[in-house]
């Protein structure tokens, strides 16, 4: 190897590092700003809503995400952490060689490379699991959002993982069955069943996979759903029934979405939302989420998908194949077994460091999209009753009205309550906020 080759390794690693730190460094100065931001303006209500949010209900959701955002530091910090101790510190090669030795000589190949993503997902998941209790049981208890059972938790968690097993196995196998035997092309394949998968659960989610999890019971409240039928022909929009979900068995928040293509298009209340909103007001939440299929904002956002996930594959495919792309992330490849596997692991681990500065394009797209589905909105159904819902859903989820700016610009897929509120009352302009009960 020549002496520029042997350094490609170490110069990867170097330009790895960076861009951990600088991804870390950048979300710590981020969420330190936004505490700083949501405190100072904690002690009085913005302007725009003195008369219709409370100072108990204002200082209730400062004090949330401030606790949300101390507890993402800490998260943070500990995911930076793991994905440093996966690569540099030598932690998916020492996996890597355990599952290999123990698996590959008897079972074979295939076995082997299953056995080692599953092995990673199972440490990642155990890794994570202290974490996602404090969140659930810790931050989300202690502000009255959390209604999941220790026993319903563990039901889920059961669930979730046959889940992953039936569909994950037998979609891992296909891909890497895949690169083995498709040549250097083997990415454009795998893009190919990637796509027609993530198809196929738009297609399965509403009646298979999601009634796993929580109860679905067609609408009652004939009033409501008359009135939700008429809003969906008026918009041209057809959907194979309406459901109300049990999301209070898990959460006090609340939503409302579409789900399904085609024939199995369904309209999704939480049974939390119906509590909390007038039909009115569910009828303008409802107009907002037909704008985004009026827009072709799922369209969009599926093409997208599709763009970066053909591009992020055809990368990989590239760093496949490349030695210092293994070496420089702390793994010795497979010499006697195929590489496969561990370039997809290395790939996810290395990939969202280096992508994390595209993140404030995505969440500019996300919120220009939540001010068209609000026009949509305000031309099918009374922007007065989106307006109060809105403001309805901030103070039940404790969503701060005072965010920093700069946080907002890069992690808020939604608009701040602010800048929404005040392009509704553009296209209403005789629309009052709501006043507080």
């Amino acid at each position: 190897m020549s002496e520029s080759a042997s350094s490609l390794p170490t110069a990867f690693s170097l330009v790895f590092a960076a861009a951990v730190a600088l991804s870390f460094s950048l979300r710590l100065w981020l969420a330190t700003r936004q505490i700083r931001h949501v405190a100072r303006h904690r002690d009085a209500v913005p302007a725009p809503f003195a008369g219709a949010v409370t100072l108990e209900a204002h200082r209730k959701a400062a004090d949330y995400t401030v606790a949300r955002a101390r507890f993402g530091v800490l998260a943070t910090a500990f995911a930076t952490a793991v994905v440093l101790g996966w690569t540099l510190l030598g932690g998916l090669d020492a996996l890597n060689v355990a599952v290999r030795d123990a698996v590959q000589p008897r079972f074979g190949d295939l076995a082997y490379q299953l056995a080692l993503l599953a092995a990673f997902a199972l440490i990642a998941g155990v890794l994570d699991l202290p974490f996602e209790l404090w969140r659930i049981f810790g931050l989300e208890q202690r502000y009255g959002f959390n209604r999941m059972t220790w026993r319903l938790y563990v039901a889920d968690t059961v669930k979730g993982l046959l889940v992953a097993a039936v569909i994950g196995l037998p979609l891992a196998a296909l891909v890497l069955w895949i690169m083995a035997a498709s040549g250097g092309w083997w990415w454009l394949w795998a893009w190919g069943v990637w796509v027609g998968f993530q198809l196929l659960i738009l297609v399965l989610y509403p009646t298979v996979i999601a009634p796993l999890f929580n109860r679905f019971e067609p609408l009652t409240d004939e009033a409501l759903a008359a009135r939700v039928r008429a809003l969906m022909q008026r918009c041209g929009f057809a959907a194979k029934g309406l459901f109300v979900m049990d999301g209070s068995r898990r959460s006090a928040h609340g939503n409302a979405y579409f789900t399904g293509v085609g024939a199995t298009k369904r309209v999704v209340f939480f049974d939390t939302l119906l509590a909390k909103l007038t039909p009115g007001e569910v009828e303008a939440v409802l107009a907002h989420e037909l704008g985004h299929y009026k827009r072709r904002h799922v369209l969009q956002r599926m093409a997208l998908m599709f763009a970066v996930s053909l591009a992020a594959l055809a990368l990989l495919g590239a760093l496949a194949a490349q030695p210092w792309f293994y070496l420089g992330l702390g793994v010795e490849p497979n010499l006697g077994a195929p590489n496969d596997a561990l370039a997809l692991l290395l790939f996810s681990l290395a990939l969202p460091p280096f992508a994390f500065l595209l993140a404030p394009l995505a969440a500019a797209l996300s919120r220009r999209h939540e001010f068209e589905a609000d026009a949509f909105a305000c031309a099918h159904a009374d922007g007065r009753e989106l307006a109060s819902a809105l403001l309805k859903l901030h103070a039940d989820n404790a969503s701060t009205l005072t965010p920093d700016p700069l946080y907002v610009r890069f992690y808020y897929s939604h608009p701040p309550a602010s800048e929404r509120l005040a392009a509704l009352a553009a296209h209403t302009p005789s629309t009052p906020l709501p006043q507080p009960t």
